[in-house]
């Protein structure tokens, strides 16, 4: 089987700067892309059901922003924060409060890059670190939700919520955060990223609150019984037949073409938007197609030259060309990716049974309602990793939701 780090399209020349949806790896690696996400789904279903022969790590994916890098940079042994400017040709790298004005003009990602500067460098850093910050003192609240006093917070979408009894560490920290990926090189720009982050080394301060992103409960209370494993492997079992009908030209030509892939997938966001599930593959084939015309058209009309329009017309037609003469791949493709999206959810709905330390809401017009984590990233033992999120729930309300600081 091949590694998912021969094609994944998470990272940056190996940051973890972007992690993909599993079952957009049929539009990103094609045939190979397609087979390690049914491997990688086999060896999830083995896990859960109690008898895998090779280790599947799971973590949770936090919904905690903005995205913070911090450590000691090995090329002068300063200590920083940053956000994933810390990689960029010309890195935004922050060792001073005046670092991080001249690097972050945004009021509320300066402040909270101050905060992490200030109190970070407390717990003992070694290596390079990248977390995803859960709150500051002004984002702690104390609500009631359905009887039970909570301290809350909200870093992005989901409500996080601890009962009050047992969140004074909390309450006194001066932020919080939660770190899932630890880098490693001798300069920023050859750094690589591990999944997992160790955090038993680093020091404790009442002033953060931290923690590491892992699933608690992998190997025994949380299994598939043999209903479950019988159900899921039922829809594996449909996806390898699907599989077979592949067209492997079409497959790489679609994997060659990034901007075709790119609008497929914004195409699908759409529909993730509106709470769609794609349950006529057949028309949502012929539905990307005119949402691809009438989107080109647009950017034609938007332009004042001929000469200029001429040459994205004939841009459009070779985009329409192509995709309505594949409709029958085209809708394998999307039979694929339900059929992934399928067994996926089978495995997030389990892992969702255990349980962690805080509640998780999402706000709406009327108060609260419970929902679960954003999802679980799968890690195997060679270290690649790959993003388990429902999207119907989590990334919709994401989509949706309005953010109170900017990225």
């Amino acid at each position: 089987m091949l590694r998912f780090k021969q094609y994944l399209a998470e990272a940056k020349e190996g940051k973890n700067l972007h992690l993909e949806h599993l079952e957009d790896e049929v539009l990103n690696g094609g045939i190979n892309g397609t087979r390690a996400a049914i491997n990688f789904l086999r060896s999830l279903r083995d896990m859960l059901a109690g008898h895998s022969k090779k280790s599947v790590n799971v973590t949770v994916k936090w919904d905690g922003a903005p995205a913070v890098f911090a450590g000691t940079n090995p090329e002068n042994g300063k200590f920083f924060v940053g956000t994933k400017g810390v990689f960029n040709k010309n890195p935004k790298v922050n060792y001073t409060d005046a670092d991080i004005d001249a690097n972050h003009s945004s009021a509320g990602l300066n402040a909270k890059l101050k905060v992490a500067l200030k109190y970070l460098p407390k717990l003992g850093i070694k290596d390079v670190l990248q977390g995803d910050m859960l709150f500051t003192q002004d984002d702690l609240s104390t609500e009631t939700i359905d009887g039970i006093p909570y301290t809350t917070f909200t870093p992005n979408t989901i409500t996080y919520a601890v009962p009050k009894e047992s969140s004074d560490k909390i309450k006194k920290a001066k932020m919080g955060i939660v770190w899932h990926t630890t880098y490693s090189g001798d300069t920023l720009q050859d750094m690589r990223a591990s999944f997992g982050a160790s955090i038993s080394g680093l020091k404790q301060t009442k002033d953060v609150y931290f923690t590491d992103a892992d699933y608690r409960d992998t190997s025994g209370t949380i299994n598939f019984n043999k209903s479950e494993t019988d159900k899921i492997t039922a829809v594996l079992s449909l996806a390898g037949k699907t599989f077979q009908k592949f067209n492997s030209k079409f497959t790489k030509d679609l994997m060659d073409r990034k901007d075709v892939v790119t609008l497929i997938k914004t195409f699908n966001n759409v529909k993730v938007r509106e709470g769609q599930k794609i349950s006529n593959t057949s028309k949502h084939t012929q539905e990307l197609i005119k949402y691809v015309d009438v989107k080109m058209q647009k950017n034609i009309d938007s332009v004042k030259t001929q000469k200029t329009k001429d040459a994205k017309q004939k841009i459009k037609d070779d985009f329409i060309r192509f995709l309505s003469s594949n409709k029958g791949s085209l809708k394998i493709v999307f039979d694929m990716q339900n059929l992934l999206t399928v067994a996926k959810n089978f495995i997030i709905r389990k892992l969702e049974m255990a349980r962690g330390v805080m509640d998780t809401f999402i706000r709406t017009d009327n108060g609260y309602r419970v929902t679960a984590p954003e999802g679980f990233v799968a890690i195997d033992q060679m270290g690649d990793a790959v993003k388990l999120v429902d999207r119907l729930e989590f990334s919709r309300a994401n989509f949706n939701a309005a953010k109170a600081w900017d990225k």
